[in-house]
């Protein structure tokens, strides 16, 4: 039967209003939930009938939506679910207005029994902890060095502050001095450490494949080599056991390259088991860090055919901390100095983060306004996944601001990479060239990765980085940030410590942070190409420098900074230029370097290709050097470009400029005074400075860095223009001043340099 048109149509626009009525609530609405204390997860999270946890809420947020959480603090991690679906539909998660909320990856302790002194015990079941224990996980990584003894991923809190960890029992039953802690279970020598960095039999062509790998205690593996193997730091006692070996005739020995920081030890090789038949042994000297290789060779008793094999480090030391294991149980030892911690907040941490969702790919997610504590993340190299207190795990699109996030084992911020199964099996350049080529492969892109902004957070007392990001943080925005007290305790080290530390910050802004009181200010390690570092202000950071720029090829822009450490920049990089910046401390040139690392295509993470990095193709334009200066460009292998300095207070000038303005008797008497959480800047000047003709810096007169053939010039491609200063200020463009601020008749400089006025 024909159906007539007209009733046809009626029938489909019936079907449409109806499909309209059904429409869920977020077609048409971004819904608020809300977090309470008084609440119940059992709640819809409405503010009448709020949720209890946070965790609860982002289970039911859909991108647009908001989740408001109230006064209180919150002891749980918080793994989004499912993140926003555009910048303009993310998904939030606040503090009320005008409340204090606290996030805590740690829980209360009581039950303590004082057993000396100041000096108290608890044990907890192994069910306290859930499925993360960290006082049983060891910190470990690529470039993570212990410094002769073991660290843990738990920490014990008192009244909010965390105590150091002790490496001995005998420091915790001691008469209180400091506040360390000891707990177990742990390794049974704490202090004895190997690092096997390469294992190969005599012939070549019986190296073992990377899949032949057993260990105990949680130790890594890694490639190094062309088909070599090595593992991460073992203890006393551990084991490697290597499959399908031919240890026959003609193979009566076995090579080692490895390093040991604590006065070495020996390497048995025995056959099948760790206790089984030993083939023979060899003398493992100190050999001060893991970066110091020596080979050494073991004598071993062929055996017919191909076997399996273990190696075992023997400690040549005698003096392992006392420890006390108990089945499904820690203790902890924990000296308070005239305190009962049963009276008082103590604390211990027992999530490995605050905010972290466990999956890639989680976009859009705004954190705003809350207090994130007492978390305990791994150590983060750039080739393994970067867990942070807070983190974006391979995301793009997240806007981290208005928060406090201090107290985290390693990381504070993460900006950072995926995990994979070749999480810190690369340590060596070429190593970190496969981890950025299956980061591509991974959607490694402007489209699917970055472009996150972390401002106006204060983020303190990380003892790794404070923010820190490997391929994540490109076309990022980190601004107006406090950071300070960064790895500033040191019981261990490694090559992953800073304020700010990344990898790959292509066309990234570091604008307008406080960084004072870190091991190292900032620390651009590999792709800084289109990074803009402008407009901060860095002092107090030590030992290293205020900014490390490493084998980058550039181009990158450092302007309008103020660097008031004892050592300002360490060079080790090309295509940088450095413009209107006033600089206490020693400028450092690395001029010899063999590692063969990428520069992109523009504005692109594609790789271009690998360049070497000799020293030179640096720009110095406009800025005033305090103390030390530039002569360490005098050996610069490539040219470099250098005009309008100032040079103060004995500093000097590179042969390479012609007409610097050098006045090494004058003192400018740089002084910084906090007042109240702010700091001024009083610096004495010379008005004179400005008869000196300088050029504007913009993209025309820097040229373009060698190595990539690019010009400096602003993430969409249009051309900078330095024609404004530390504040925002415009500057004579005719002729502008040196250094970060603008000049007057006046022969003193007092201006508030923090907060900035953020326009």
């Amino acid at each position: 039967m024909n159906r007539s048109p007209v009733l046809c149509r009626m029938g489909i626009l019936l079907l449409l209003i109806i499909g309209l009525c059904v429409c869920p609530a977020h077609a048409l609405q971004a819904v608020e939930y809300h977090v309470a204390k008084t609440g119940s997860d059992a709640n819809p999270g409405t503010q009448s009938q709020p949720f209890a946890t946070i965790s609860a809420a982002a289970a039911a947020a859909q991108p647009g939506d908001v989740i408001t959480v109230h006064e209180g603090v919150y002891r749980e991690r918080i793994n989004p679910p499912r993140g926003g679906s555009s910048a303009e539909k993310p998904i939030v998660y606040q503090a009320a207005k005008g409340e204090t909320v606290c996030v805590r990856g740690s829980e209360v302790v009581t039950g303590w029994k004082k057993v000396g002194n100041d000096t108290w015990k608890v044990t907890l079941p192994d069910t306290f902890f859930g499925q993360f224990n960290p006082f049983k996980q060891l910190i470990t990584g690529d470039w993570f060095s212990p410094k002769g003894r073991v660290h843990h991923l738990g920490a014990v809190y008192l009244n909010g502050h965390w105590l150091t960890e002790a490496a001995t029992l005998d420091e915790v039953l001691a008469p209180a001095g400091e506040s360390p802690l000891w707990y177990t279970p742990a390794p049974t020598a704490a202090s004895d450490l190997l690092n096997v960095a390469w294992f190969q039999p005599q012939k070549a062509s019986d190296r073992v494949p990377a899949d032949g790998f057993s260990a105990q205690q949680g130790t890594k593996t890694m490639v190094c080599g062309e088909g070599g193997q090595s593992i991460g730091w073992i203890d006393d006692g551990d084991w490697v056991r290597y499959d399908n070996v031919d240890c026959g005739a003609g193979s009566e020995q076995i090579e080692f390259r490895a390093s040991s920081q604590t006065g070495g030890g020996t390497i048995e090789v025995r056959l099948d088991k760790p206790d089984g038949p030993l083939l023979g042994a060899c003398a493992v000297e100190d050999t001060g860090n893991q970066q110091r290789w020596k080979t050494f060779t073991a004598k071993i008793q062929p055996t017919e055919g191909r076997k399996t094999i273990c190696l075992v480090f023997r400690s040549g030391r005698k003096d392992a901390a006392p420890v006390e294991v108990q089945d499904g149980a820690t203790t902890i030892w924990a000296q308070f100095k005239g305190v009962d911690p049963n009276q008082g907040n103590v604390e211990i941490n027992v999530r490995e983060a605050v905010f972290y969702p466990e999956k890639t790919g989680v976009n859009f997610i705004t954190v705003r306004g809350l207090t994130l504590e007492h978390a305990a993340p791994n150590w983060a190299p750039p080739t393994a996944e970067q867990v942070g207190l807070i983190g974006t795990h391979w995301s793009k699109g997240w806007i981290i601001e208005q928060n406090t996030i201090r107290y985290s084992i390693c990381t504070g911020v993460s900006l950072g990479k995926y995990g994979d199964d070749w999480d810190n099996r690369a340590q060596s350049a070429e190593g970190y060239v496969g981890t950025i080529n299956r980061g591509l492969a991974n959607g490694w892109s402007k489209e699917n990765i970055g472009r996150h902004v972390v401002r106006n957070n204060h983020i303190s007392h990380c003892e790794q980085a404070g923010i820190v990001g490997s391929l994540g943080p490109i076309f990022c925005t980190i601004t107006d940030n406090t950071i300070h007290d960064i790895h500033v305790r040191r019981l261990f080290g490694g090559a992953e410590m800073a304020g700010i530390k990344f990898h790959g910050a292509i066309d990234t802004l570091i604008s307008r942070n406080h960084i004072y009181r870190c091991c190292r200010g900032i620390w651009l390690d590999w792709m800084a190409q289109g990074t803009h570092v402008t407009r901060n202000l860095l002092h107090d950071n030590g030992p290293s420098e205020d900014l490390f720029v490493e084998v980058n090829h550039g181009p990158f822009l450092v302007d309008n900074n103020v660097m008031l450490s004892g050592i300002g920049i360490l060079v080790n990089s090309q295509g940088g230029a450095y413009a209107h910046n006033l600089v206490a401390g020693e400028i450092r040139v690395i001029h010899t370097e063999r590692r063969m690392t990428p520069h992109q295509k523009p504005h692109s993470t594609e790789m271009a290709g690998l360049l070497p990095n000799p020293s030179g193709d640096d720009r110095y334009y406009n800025n005033i050097f305090l103390n030390a200066g530039l002569p360490a460009y005098d050996k610069a292998t490539l040219p470099v470009f250098m005009a309008g300095n100032v040079f103060l207070k004995g500093a000097k000038p590179c042969n390479h400029e012609s007409d610097p303005l050098v006045w090494p008797e004058f003192d400018p008497g740089v002084e910084l005074v906090e007042q109240g959480g702010a700091v001024d800047l009083r610096m004495a000047v010379d008005p004179s400075w400005q008869d000196v003709r300088r050029q504007l810096v913009t993209t025309e007169m820097l040229g373009k860095a060698s190595g990539p053939d690019l010009p400096y010039e602003q993430p969409d491609g249009s051309p900078y223009r330095i024609d404004t200063d530390y504040f925002g200020e415009k500057r004579s463009a005719s002729n502008p001043a040196p250094g970060p601020f603008r000049l007057t008749s006046e022969k003193e400089i007092r201006r508030r340099v923090w907060p900035q006025d953020q326009r």
